[in-house]
This record gives structure tokens, sequence and C-alpha cells, in this order.
């Protein structure tokens, strides 16, 4: 990436050995580099040191008094991840980002580094890296290493994997991705029960568009609506909405509060629907909280046990989704599939339930400011016939830019 500075982003008042030997391997491999001090203990700049603590911090929305000097070090640490989530997205010259350290070095570096765009190279060296990395990664591009000995000094294990990490930094800088034919994107999301839906739009759209298919287990909302921030597709077909059953009844799948707050923000065409809001997810059958035993439950194979969500929950979740619709300033266009929203939602099936489904579609009428741009469509379908499939791509194609 001519031109492009590697941000090489750490502690240097205890990391400063590491940092300098991974800046040192990038000039020597031909990239530019930016060492960014976030040290926290308010002193002067370590040697070394391009961007000062000071300067990140003085990005925090309270100022740098907010994050210097604090005895406390995991408010500290915090507020410094806050600031550098601010400090990283203003600096026009980042062609990667490259960390490494410990947990509190993790959590504080993968805040900043999650603020940038799909598509910026970042690679984080960690000794937390061989386990749960979810919170650190969430739904971006980040590569993240395990540092297998700490991060403590160098030696023969350490100088190894920092050098490849080096290494692995600067080739996804020089190197490019292949050209491709690539037409206009737009967002998708299924799950396995509203597979024949997305199989349907998406071979109804794919001709003149990039259909990108998000698994909706959480991480793919997020990931789809990260992309919906980063600019990077006109819009979305979100049919499965159904990471709100698990945010709202405590299941695993859960996107967050902030699930179709990016469409908000944006004001990109949106067009949704009930997809497998008739289900929360849990784990194995022995898994399901002890509050749920005694409900509807279907083992959907040994690792995923489904719960039927009931009336009360369904106009909760209506009430939440049309709260969020109604936020939406750009065209929205929400259908309901009355005859079910899921493969186990039709008659003779598991899950199917007329009461529970009007409950949701009753709640969302009563909830959603239907305007010109923002509407609300009740089609007599079932989510998987071909009819609705259709119904959503003309949906799409009334909104598209």
């Amino acid at each position: 990436m001519k031109g492009a500075n590697a941000y090489i982003v750490g502690t240097l008042d205890t990391k400063g050995e590491e940092l300098l030997y991974i800046r040192d391997l990038l000039q020597a491999a031909g990239v530019a580099t930016c060492v960014v001090d976030v040290g926290t203990g308010g002193g002067a700049a370590p040697e070394g040191a391009d961007v000062s603590a000071a300067e990140v911090a003085g990005h925090h929305a309270d100022g740098a008094d907010a994050v210097l000097g604090h005895d406390d070090r995991g408010q500290a640490v915090a507020a410094m991840g806050e600031a550098l989530a601010r400090f990283l997205p203003t600096q026009g010259d980042i062609g990667g980002v490259i960390g490494a350290g410990g947990s509190g070095n993790t959590a504080l570096v993968s805040q900043g580094m999650r603020a940038l765009p799909i598509g910026v190279p970042r690679v984080l060296v960690s000794t937390v890296a061989s386990g749960n990395v979810a919170p650190y990664v969430g739904p971006n591009d980040i590569t993240m290493m395990y540092s297998v000995a700490d991060v403590a000094g160098l030696n023969r294990i350490s100088r190894v994997v920092l050098a490849n990490a080096a290494h692995a930094l600067a080739g996804m800088m020089q190197g490019e991705a292949p050209a491709g034919d690539d037409k206009p994107a737009i967002g998708m999301t299924m799950f396995g029960v509203t597979t024949p839906c997305v199989d349907q739009v998406r071979a109804l759209l794919e001709a003149d568009h990039d259909c990108l298919v998000f698994h909706a287990t959480g991480t793919g909302g997020r990931s789809m609506e990260k992309l919906v921030d980063s600019g990077l597709v006109l819009g979305c077909i979100d049919s499965t909405t159904t990471e709100v059953c698990d945010l709202l009844m405590g299941g695993v799948f859960s996107a967050g509060p902030d699930r179709l707050g990016a469409f908000a923000r944006t004001g990109l065409p949106y067009v949704g629907s009930c997809g497998a809001l008739d289900m929360v997810n849990f784990g194995a059958l022995e898994t399901v909280p002890a509050q749920y035993r005694e409900r509807t439950l279907h083992v959907h194979n040994p690792q995923v046990t489904l719960m039927r969500t009931t009336p009360e929950e369904n106009r909760a979740m209506g009430a939440w989704i049309g709260d969020k619709l109604n936020q939406c300033d750009g065209p929205v266009r929400f259908l309901i599939p009355e005859k079910g929203v899921s493969l186990i939602d039709a008659p003779g099936m598991p899950f199917h339930d007329p009461e529970a489904d009007a409950a949701l579609f009753e709640a969302l009428e009563s909830t959603v400011r239907q305007t010109g741009r923002r509407r609300l469509v009740r089609l007599p379908l079932h989510v998987n016939d071909a009819a609705f499939s259709q119904a959503l791509v003309e949906s799409w194609r009334a909104i598209a830019p």
C-alpha cells in the first residue's frame, strides 16, 4: 500500500523492545512505520515513539485527564482504549496496524483496531490468542497470533513469533487483492430455517449484485452491519432477524443491542422481515436455563436446542424492532410473512403457533410509524415461499440506489 504507514501500537514503557523490533523488521521490508505509545503512566514519551500517549489520550471524549495518571490501571486501560478508537480513524495514512502484548494490551489495542474499516490489515500478537478471541475480534477481519511465550523481552520464541507477525503485516500491506468483476454488494441474513427464502432471493439478484450472505448467529449480524457502517454495501435484505430473539431472551446468538443500528446511522436502504423470530437458540439440551426447561423445545442437533417464543415475547420483539425501524431515516420496507416465519413454523411443524406470530405482527404494526419511506407490508405467505422471496426482491429494487 504505497505511501501508507504501518502503525505499531502498544505500551512502550513495558513493551518498547518488542515493538521497536517489529518496527525495524517492517522498515527492513520496505514498509514505512509510525510507532504509537498508549502507555497510561502519564510521563514523558518513551524513546522511539512517533505519537505520544498524551496525543492519543487527547482524543478521549473527556480529554487526556480522563486517561492518564490514574491509580486504577483497569480504568486507565479502558479509557485509553476509547481514546485509541477515536484516534486511529482520524489518521489518513494508515496502511495497517500491529500490536503485541498481554491481556491488557490486547483489550486496549483491539478496541482501536475494531474502529477501523473492513479491509485494513490488522495483526495482534497476544498471550490470550489461543482462547476465546471473540471479544477482541468481534465482526472484524483482525488477525490474532498466539505469542506462545509471554511478550516479555526478546528470546528464541518471541523473536520468531514477532517476526512472523511483522512480515505478515508487510505482506498484507504490500500485496493487493486480485481485481474481480465486482458488482454492487448487498448484505443478506440467513439461518438454516430460512435458507430457501435467501437462496431464492440470491438467485433473483446475483446477476447484478454481489450477494454477501451472513449466518445470523450473532457475529454474522454484527459483521453485516460493520460493512454497512464501512460503506461497503449498497444496503441489505435482512430477512432473518432472529438474533433479536437471543438478545431479548438470553440466547447464545445475540448480536447485541446495536442490531439495526447501522441502518439508522447510515440511512442505507433496508428491507427486513421476521425470519426465525420464532426461536431462541441455546446449546445442548442440558444447557437450557432452568426457567425455560418446561417450554416448547426442539433439539436441532446435539449442540443446538431451540425454544419457541411465546406471544408475550413476540410482542416484546415486535416493539423492539419497531423502535429500531423508527430511528431509520433511510428507505425501509419490512415484510411480514403471515403464514409462518421459519421452516418449523408451519402447519404440522413443532413451532407452528399462529397466536404467537399474530402477537409479533400486531406489535410491529402498532409500533412502526409508517411514512412514505418507512413501510410495513403484510403478505399472506410463508417466509420460505417463492412469492415471498420475490416480494423481498421487488421491495429492494423499489428503494435501491
